[in-house]
């Protein structure tokens, strides 16, 4: 499949080495080496995104204000091809390339409180510096992606219509959803407050989604696919989903999932450092509230998929989905049970910041 992509590009394929790159999930990812130039390839799984020429337009509009704006900024924008095109589709789906960046390096896990501070400022300045971009330009890749009001519907509808067996067996488990009702309603009232406000939002804040230097800096923020419209909590709120506890959703033995206060701290000062004046008093408020957004949904997400048997994540074993919901369930309570101690750290970093 690769000659035709890069004759595409002008690329010599008797000159060109490909081999896969890199651990994402989502779009299938290669490394281009032509001599000394190297690039990224990715297919765009357009199973997921099903418009992917919306990708490329947000793309290609953001790179466009930045360009003019913040021109010291590295954005990592695809490559056109010969004839002028930002995509490349053929007969295997769309495909983009993009140079690789000399010297940067990703991670898959955090791994040190700097790396979450790195990760933080990195995308508090993505947002920051495109506080100026018309977000009416900005397509919704993923319609409803961060919607929790959708995701409690559609809970409430597996209840109705799921495996009955799955059901009746995950009781405590229900109930727990339903506990933490308040988030819900919070959410309902944050989008029709005037306080918050729609800005460029990443909505993918896993530490792989940020390119570090060789010593450790971060230097911008990739994979833009989910680059939407969006409410701050999002990117933060995935931050803390990710970074806070030392074992990910994958984890079983819930006595090791715990909130990790200096990475909470790493992620509001590095964030903070780039949002503080771009955010209002009420979002300001809601920082802690954030992480319970997005652990509440994703534990949501995942007993949803498990009771209607596993249709939208699979499984990798029998119950796999229960075991991300009760993972993400008990790091939710873990966090609530730390609110107050984390609230009193926010106002102290407002305040020297």
């Amino acid at each position: 499949m690769f000659p035709s992509i890069l004759e595409a590009y002008g690329l010599p394929e008797d000159q060109c080495s490909v081999r896969p790159f890199g651990t994402g999930l989502i779009n299938h990812t290669w490394k281009v080496s032509c001599g000394p130039d190297e690039y990224i390839l990715q297919r765009i799984n357009d199973a997921v995104f099903h418009r992917p020429h919306l990708i490329a337009e947000n793309m290609d509009a953001l790179a466009g204000y930045l360009r003019t704006h913040h021109p010291e900024y590295l954005f990592v924008q695809p490559i056109r091809t010969r004839d002028g095109r930002s995509l490349v589709q053929t007969s295997e789906g769309y495909f983009r390339l993009a140079p690789f960046i000399a010297g940067s390096y990703t991670y898959d896990v955090v791994a040190a409180a700097d790396q979450a501070y790195q990760a933080a400022r990195q995308f508090g300045k993505f947002t920051r510096l495109l506080s100026g971009f018309p977000i009416a330009r900005l397509h919704l890749t993923l319609p409803d992606f961060h919607n929790l009001s959708l995701r409690y519907r559609q809970f409430e509808e597996a209840l109705q219509q799921g495996n009955p067996t799955r059901i009746a067996a995950t009781g405590d488990y229900i109930a727990a959803i339903r506990s933490f009702g308040d988030i819900l309603h919070t959410f309902e009232d944050i989008r029709q407050h005037s306080g918050f406000r729609l800005r460029v939002t990443h909505h993918d804040t896993k530490i792989s989604n940020v390119l570090f230097d060789e010593a450790g800096k971060g230097l911008c923020v990739i994979d833009l696919d989910t680059v939407m419209p969006g409410y701050f909590i999002s990117d933060l709120g995935d931050m803390m989903r990710t970074y806070l506890s030392p074992v990910s959703e994958e984890e079983k033995d819930t006595d090791l999932i715990i909130i990790r206060e200096e990475y909470f701290r790493a992620i509001v000062r590095g964030y903070l450092s780039e949002m503080k004046e771009e955010l209002s008093t009420a979002e300001m408020e809601h920082i802690v509230y954030a992480g319970k957004f997005m652990i509440y949904m994703q534990a949501i997400r995942f007993l949803t998929d498990h009771l209607n048997d596993d249709r939208y994540y699979g499984a990798k074993y029998e119950g796999h989905n229960l075991v991300r919901a009760v993972n993400q369930l008990t790091l939710l309570q873990r966090l609530t049970e730390k609110e107050k101690t984390l609230n009193g750290m926010v106002a102290e970093f407002s305040e020297l910041i």
